[in-house]
């Protein structure tokens, strides 16, 4: 016999069991997207992203950026936290005098402009919160990229060339 789905045999109270049941009603489920449910697609150069996430409602875009060869991004300023976990080759900021080898967790706090290179290439894992500002070498604005601009760059994408498009991205 159960309660609201809940084993009548739990160790939880009513109350913990009602509150519980409410996921039911409210709850965003979990998500499992396999390896090949997504795809590499091009971005700035040599640099090509894999969409893993786009929570359209928080202005979170996960993804694993990789560099095949030697190369970057522009000047840009993160607008929300960022937390990248390097899984291959290296990455640095210029303006910072350390470097993200394979196993190293970054995190980046809103507010500053950097430039991201890699002198081997890399593979690394982002979660990035807000928009992405570019700035040239005299700091002007040059373009704003946020959830949507990426959710764009993976349709337009996938479109083009004829790939599937994986709508389980979006959550």
């Amino acid at each position: 016999m159960s309660i609201d789905g809940l084993a009548t045999t739990s160790a939880l109270s009513k109350d913990e069991r009602r509150i519980l049941g409410h996921h039911d009603t409210y709850g965003v489920p979990d998500m499992y997207i396999s390896g090949d449910q997504s795809l590499f697609h091009p971005w700035v150069g040599d640099v090509w992203l894999k969409p893993l996430r786009f929570d359209v409602r928080n202005n979170l875009y996960v993804t694993i950026l990789w560099s095949k060869g030697p190369g970057g991004l522009g000047r840009h300023r993160h607008r929300g936290p960022v937390s990248a976990y390097t899984l291959e080759g290296s990455w640095r900021y210029e303006e910072y005098d350390w470097v993200a080898r394979p196993g190293d967790f970054v995190q980046e706090n809103p507010g500053v402009i950097h430039t991201l290179t890699s002198d081997t290439g890399v593979k690394t894992l982002f979660m990035v919160g807000g928009s992405l500002e570019f700035y040239d070498e005299n700091d002007n604005l040059e373009s704003i990229m946020d959830v949507f601009s990426f959710l764009d760059l993976y349709k337009n994408y996938c479109e083009e060339t004829g790939q599937s498009f994986n709508e389980k991205l979006i959550f």
